[in-house]
């Protein structure tokens, strides 16, 4: 029999576990916090629980403790990208950005994606399968352990699409903001999503005072129907009004992010039709020099491109910054990490 997946579930669930087990009550609370405050490494590590009840989770339960393969740190700006072996081998990758306001962890959702951007590196393999919630919690968990740094905020941006695999998303982010667990603040979490129409209007429903960024990339359904697939599904008419209905639901502004491609969609024209689209909505536009991969012959906008596009967009009174580059030196966009290293096990067994 499958052991459960003890880490992924909601203290509620816990409870109910534990009283299963025909253990006290408060053992739950201890157990909860041993997994998602003290962030345990296994149960033997629990030593306020009985070595009788330790076992007994080891026989029933599975505990996921993501392994270390690679830590790559910037000697530019010391952000530090982790690569994760999870329990099946496959790997996923997280980024630990050092920022004035705190530490911010980037966390994959998925091993893969198959979204296909054409412009990222995570979709290049297809979807092997979603992480449960404790492979995203892990990641973080692992990596405030690992830098000994307390982290203050979280986007979920990495390799995957986070509302393909909604229902363990809304796990993971009920229990990462447990005033039991490690109770991050939702205000300072921000989900990626590149336009998944019905499930960014049940996001909306949902109660969280998380943020939303939509991955937008071009003004117009045709440009955006270029470099992203999943346009021919949903139309941009669409997504900006499930936009829309995300903000009337929760009073949270939208972030829209924009890579600029060099002579794809960074002109001041682009621009311009950008700001008529986004003028009627409370949103800030987070401009992304895009991170070139070998295998796309996409180029960065040269900078006088990025700042023109910037300037355009305040004219129209548009909230607009263009993200710092973070991590370029240790392959900083999503997926590169994980791709080069599969692509070097494939090549080890081919030898």
């Amino acid at each position: 029999m499958e052991k459960k997946d003890i880490k992924s579930f909601t203290f509620e669930q816990l409870q109910q576990e534990v009283a299963a087990m025909g253990e006290k009550a408060f053992r739950a609370g201890q157990l909860y916090q041993w997994m998602h405050q003290k962030l345990a490494g296994g149960f033997d590590e629990m030593t306020n629980l009985s070595q009788g009840f330790r076992q007994r989770l080891k026989e029933q339960y599975a505990y996921t403790h993501l392994e270390m393969v690679d830590r790559m740190i910037s000697g530019i700006d010391q952000t530090e990208k982790y690569l994760f072996r999870l329990e099946d081998g496959n790997v996923i990758e997280s980024v630990l950005m050092r920022y004035h306001h705190g530490n911010s962890v980037c966390i994959s959702s998925q091993a893969g994606c198959r979204m296909g951007c054409r412009f990222c590196a995570s979709t290049l393999g297809g979807l092997t399968r979603n992480l449960k919630p404790s492979e995203m919690l892990d990641q973080v968990y692992r990596i405030q352990q690992i830098s000994g740094q307390r982290v203050s905020n979280l986007v979920v941006m990495g390799t995957g699409e986070p509302l393909d695999n909604y229902d363990n998303l809304i796990r993971f982010l009920r229990i990462l903001t447990d005033e039991k667990g490690l109770n991050i603040s939702q205000r300072n979490i921000t989900v990626s999503t590149c336009g998944l129409v019905e499930n960014i209007r049940r996001l909306a429903q949902e109660g969280l005072q998380i943020t939303l960024a939509l991955s937008l990339h071009a003004s117009s359904q045709e440009k955006r129907r270029e470099l992203m697939p999943i346009a021919n599904k949903y139309g941009l008419s669409d997504v900006l009004e499930a936009c829309r209905y995300y903000f009337a639901k929760t009073g949270r502004r939208i972030t829209f992010e924009y890579s600029l491609v060099g002579g794809v969609n960074d002109t001041v024209e682009d621009a311009k039709a950008l700001a008529e689209l986004l003028g009627d909505i409370n949103c800030h536009v987070n401009l992304i020099p895009v991170n070139p991969i070998k295998e796309r012959d996409y180029v960065q906008s040269d900078k006088s491109a990025i700042t023109a596009f910037k300037n355009k967009l305040e004219k129209y009174r548009i909230n607009v910054t263009i993200r710092r580059e973070m991590g370029r030196d240790i392959n900083g966009a999503c997926g590169q990490l994980r791709k080069s290293y599969m692509d070097a096990e494939e090549r080890k067994q081919m030898v």
